[in-house]
């Protein structure tokens, strides 16, 4: 399904070879196979059928089967060979026009803070302060630096005021005759799934599968379930297959595996190359001094420090999180973002590009909840270099994609979207009178979905949730959920007579059970 049109398919063939052609892989591979002639079983007169063999019967084909499906994962499918390169990043002209004027907004609040306080965007710390930081690398978390003058570039809802004035200039005034209907905030037209494609696109969690997460399913005893999904989770770990492993997490994860199916997935195995490098963005981290830094400081010091799951994390997620603000291998997600990494210029040469430099390194400016990202996977990963790699990979293949404008399906817009339209259709008693008291509902699960429902759910439900996320590969069970969660409340909901107090009854979601309101909503629900 993902090369449909044949001729994008010698192009993404030819891109992939490209993009494995640097990979340490590449490299790996052809040291293996040079090896390999000093072996008995090759044989000159077959030697291409031999060494293939080899590469077989030792793991390494293996290997790059799984780097060639990451790859399939990530890219989206070619354009045609004709299309400008932006078009990779976002088809639309006006989503790429308004992601750069909101692109503009943060880098105009970050160098106001910096004219404010003035401190530079970055410099090199003094010997003294770098020693002190290597010594307390491991307990950050105890420093109190006094932040009370920084504060978030932007907060989600400010994000969602800008999503809200989105508008297709195609059509003057709502014209479009489908939309015209649309009662929420979100007021572009973009095609999202109905019910009927969503029970296709999640046909696995459908009541008559197994699934883990479901306590009393009518079907199958769950330990019986388990016991048997445990075994054939053991048997994917085992064949180390990243599609394998795809496809078995959509029944859920068990505690016990996730982490290495997770790895398996996101194809991360943390060879010494990537510890090194790991190492690398440390050192950076040392000997140099970001305003990033503060305001990852600050979101930690707001966010995780003070979440029942994820304070103990806190100087895992300044490791991970410094570390990410570093680290230039993050810029090559923009090809495929409608992003645009921030360019800084260096003292007294604005405007001339070769004095231009991507800020932060990264090309990543945190938000309000950034670190909410990382915490989950603290609870699966308690080796830094691994636990950064995972991050990374996860945020590059999704969590970019809920804090930038596009016509994606799994972007923000679209979950926003197709939130909206879930609850329209399916509650509509309970849409309108949200609607009417003030209380538009995405103003409610707009935070939720941002953070991929990190710090709302608790932790086991969380991991649960994103096991869905790296199986189908999409965000789009994101929005289903913020629905499902409105629909679970809906009685109490129907009663409110205000905004306030229907984020009160929404304020608690530590208490629910993700699999069965999902199935309940999907599989259910008349329609």
């Amino acid at each position: 399904a993902m090369l449909d049109q044949d001729s994008g398919l010698p192009l993404t063939i030819a891109r992939i070879v490209q993009r494995l052609k640097g990979s340490s892989l590449h490299s790996h591979l052809e040291r293996q196979a040079r090896v390999s002639l000093h072996k008995p079983e090759i044989k000159l007169e077959s030697l291409k059928e031999d060494i293939k063999d080899f590469l077989k019967t030792s793991g390494w084909e293996k290997k790059l089967q799984n780097a060639v499906y990451s790859e399939l994962n990530m890219f989206p499918s070619p354009c045609h060979p004709a299309a400008p390169p932006e078009h990779m990043k976002e088809p639309l002209a006006y989503m790429r026009k308004a992601q750069g004027s909101w692109e503009k907004r943060i880098l105009k609040s970050l160098n106001s803070m910096c004219t404010e306080l003035s401190i530079p965007l970055a410099q090199k710390r003094p010997v003294s302060e770098q020693k002190e930081l290597l010594n307390k690398w491991n307990e950050m978390g105890t420093d109190e630096p006094d932040l009370s003058l920084f504060r978030p570039v932007y907060a989600p809802k400010d994000f969602l005021e800008v999503l809200m004035n989105l508008r297709n200039p195609n059509y003057e005034n709502g014209e479009q005759p489908s939309f015209r209907n649309h009662l929420g905030l979100i007021q572009v037209p973009l095609k999202v799934k109905d019910i009927p494609e969503l029970k296709e696109e999640f046909s696995e969690l459908s009541l008559n599968i197994g699934q883990l997460g479901i306590d009393d399913s009518a079907q199958v005893p769950p330990e019986f379930f388990e016991n048997e999904h445990v075994r054939v989770g053991q048997k994917v770990l085992a064949e180390q297959d990243s599609a394998a492993a795809q496809q078995y997490v959509r029944q859920g994860s068990p505690t016990a595996l996730r982490a290495d199916l997770w790895a398996l997935i996101l194809n991360i195995s943390n060879q010494p190359e990537d510890i090194l490098y790991y190492e690398q963005l440390k050192s950076n981290v040392i000997q140099h001094n970001l305003l990033v830094d503060s305001l990852i400081y600050k979101d930690v010091k707001l966010t995780a420090s003070n979440d029942d799951y994820y304070f103990v994390f806190e100087d895992y997620l300044y490791q991970v999180l410094l570390c990410f603000s570093r680290d230039t291998s993050v810029l090559e997600h923009f090809t495929y973002s409608s992003a645009t990494p921030p360019k800084s210029y260096i003292r007294g040469k604005l405007g001339m590009e070769e004095y231009a430099v991507f800020y932060p390194p990264n090309g990543v400016i945190p938000f309000h909840g950034f670190s909410m990202y990382v915490a989950p996977l603290c609870f699966l990963y308690h080796e830094p270099s691994k636990l950064y790699q995972i991050f990374r990979e996860m945020y590059v293949r999704f969590f970019f994609r809920l804090h930038s404008i596009s016509s994606h399906p799994s972007g923000i817009v679209s979950l926003c979207l197709l939130f909206e339209t879930l609850l329209q259709t399916h509650l509509p008693q309970l849409f309108y009178h949200l609607r009417e008291i003030g209380a538009q509902p995405l103003r409610i699960s707009f935070k939720w979905m941002v953070r991929a429902f990190s710090g709302y759910l608790a932790t086991d439900q969380l991991l649960l949730l994103w096991d869905r996320i790296l199986g189908y590969n999409s965000l789009e069970i994101l929005a289903v959920l913020a629905a499902a969660v409105f629909a679970f409340r809906a009685v109490n909901l129907m009663e409110v007579t205000s905004l306030a107090a229907a984020e009160a009854v929404l304020a608690d979601l530590s208490t629910l059970k993700v699999m069965p309101l999902l199935q309940i909503f999907l599989f259910a629900t008349v329609t």
